[in-house]
């Protein structure tokens, strides 16, 4: 997976990271920027929106696509390693998975159907435990 070359660091993008920092959970571009207002930032949601944007582009935050179709972002836990989601369809709680026979799948269907350069995400969805539990 190619990442962009690292987003130049400005203060509103700083802001954006501490916040990330402060939570593991996935959450979407307006609940980060409610969280920065909450903690007196003045940054505004197009910044964040840009900033989430650029720093997912580089690798540095996950981000993951709802079926509603919404973008959420969180800090990415494995900064220096491609990987893969395990996330809840009710509460949103993820897990970094390892899924290494998808990755040699991946590479070699797209090598004999003549592409290079290939980039891909994997985030299987489900109902985690707990949320299972308090549904019954």
């Amino acid at each position: 997976m190619n990442a962009s070359p690292a987003p130049r660091m400005t203060k509103q993008r700083a802001a954006v990271l501490e916040a990330l920092a402060g939570s593991a959970e996935f959450r979407s571009a307006q609940g980060w920027h409610e969280s920065l207002r909450r903690d007196g930032s003045t940054v505004g949601l197009a910044t964040v929106y840009r900033s989430l944007q650029a720093l997912a582009e580089a690798n540095e935050v996950d981000a993951v696509v709802t079926e509603s179709g919404e973008t959420l972002y969180r800090l990415c836990g494995a900064v220096d390693a491609h990987h893969h989601h395990l996330r809840c369809r009710v509460c949103g709680t993820a897990q970094d998975i390892e899924v290494p026979d998808f990755e040699e799948w991946a590479h070699a269907m797209a090598r004999s159907q003549g592409f290079t350069d290939i980039d891909h995400t994997v985030e299987i969805t489900g109902v985690c435990a707990a949320c299972a539990t308090s549904s019954r």
